[in-house]
């Protein structure tokens, strides 16, 4: 038995956020029935053909999930919801400001019709506020929420290539809800949630603020290095490999400068025996650390780095990432169906004990409409007419 066996989740969504939510709460046995438009569905199914011709975001996101396809501007469509929602135990949405009001799908008329449902709404700003009916887009809300701002290096910013906005977002959602089903195993009674992008990634700024509270500082672009410690990332060998480094104590600085620069001296250079010393003269810092390692190729970098028990890793590309030593250990990877065939993913990262995750695959367009319309008591020849009508 899977945790959420038995809960029924219905969702109007899109993109990435709420289906992030929704595709962890299937993961742990939830079904989830994912409503959709007629014909094209999601709108990321057209992001990319870069999965064997199936989006690879819709690949991620979707998989143990049943596709039902409404026009939800018809009513028979708001006939289906009702008799669905009459199931449900947790209505999920991440539609344009203000739309899920206009379906009368807001969380006030779902809660009043349902006293155990629970309603979560995803939205770039939240329900609130002077940018309450603002579109928002992931890379959008990375430069509402100060991100972009200290991204990239001094002279170029640069967007965070996964979409951060949006995941943050999906894990609020997703543990929201999940706190919600334990309340209403206490109480009876469901309950409304609401998830901000922009307040979910301002969450995780939380470090780069309290660094500026005061107003003395801004918090610097640093690359691919650390911003507040040093040394802390990239250093080349001699063959041109990566290996990135993190120094984070005294003690650690004084091991890597006798066992791995080999020159215990370093350590008591007055530009470099405190860590904010070091951050101040980076420049000098790593003349001398690619000093040594120019000379060296890089697995002889992480013999010297094992050795002294300093923290490391190689620079992988996403392929070598694919193909991790580790998760080949751990037989972290499965295999899930598609509409495109047998495609991998990578088991959910939380492993519980005597819990094995839903892993089924990845729907088509309105692969299960017909299914579920039968479920909810609808007759072939009704469905027959609303497919030709272009309802479902």
């Amino acid at each position: 038995m899977r945790p959420l066996d038995g809960v029924t989740v219905v969702t109007i969504e899109q993109a990435v956020a709420v289906p992030f939510a929704t595709r962890q709460l299937a993961d742990l046995g939830a079904r989830v029935v994912k409503v959709e438009r007629p014909g094209v569905g999601d709108f990321a199914r057209g992001y990319d053909r870069a999965t064997k011709g199936l989006s690879a975001n819709f690949a991620w996101l979707n998989r143990s999930k049943e596709s039902l396809t409404l026009d939800l501007k018809r009513p028979e469509a708001t006939d289906v919801l009702i008799r669905l929602l009459g199931k449900a135990d947790v209505f999920a949405q991440n539609l344009a400001p203000g739309a899920a009001e206009r379906l009368g799908l807001g969380a006030e008329a779902l809660r009043a019709a349902h006293p155990r449902l629970i309603v979560c709404g995803v939205s770039g700003y939240g329900s609130t506020g002077p940018y309450r009916d603002r579109k928002a887009y992931d890379l959008l809300v990375q430069a509402e929420s100060g991100l972009l701002s200290i991204t990239g290096t001094e002279s170029e910013r640069v967007k965070v290539p996964i979409s951060v906005a949006d995941i943050a977002a999906g894990m609020y959602a997703y543990s929201g809800v999940l706190t919600a089903l334990f309340m209403r195993e206490r109480t009876g009674a469901g309950t409304a949630i609401e998830v901000s992008m922009l307040e979910a990634l301002g969450e995780w700024m939380g470090y780069p603020m309290y660094y500026t509270s005061d107003g003395a500082r801004s918090f610097p672009r640093s690359g691919a290095r650390h911003a507040a410690i040093a040394p802390y990332g990239p250093f080349a060998g001699a063959d041109g490999e990566v290996v990135f480094l993190g120094v984070q104590s005294e003690r650690e600085w004084k091991v890597f400068c006798d066992v791995v620069l080999q020159k215990p001296a370093l350590a008591g250079d007055a530009r470099f025996d405190a860590n904010a010393k070091r951050v101040a003269n980076l420049d000098a810092l790593y003349e001398e650390i690619t000093a040594v390692f120019g000379g060296l190729p890089s697995d002889a970098i992480v013999a010297l780095l094992e050795e002294a028990g300093i923290a490391y890793a190689r620079l992988n590309s996403v392929q070598q990432f694919a193909a991790h030593p580790q998760l080949q250990a751990r037989d972290r990877w499965a295999e899930v169906g598609s509409p495109v065939g047998p495609l991998p993913a990578m088991l959910p990262p939380v492993t519980m004990a005597g819990v094995s995750p839903r892993m089924d695959a990845i729907p088509d367009v309105g692969q299960h409409t017909d299914a579920i319309l039968d479920e909810l008591g609808y007759a072939s020849d009704t469905i027959g007419r609303w497919r030709d009508a272009g309802i479902v």
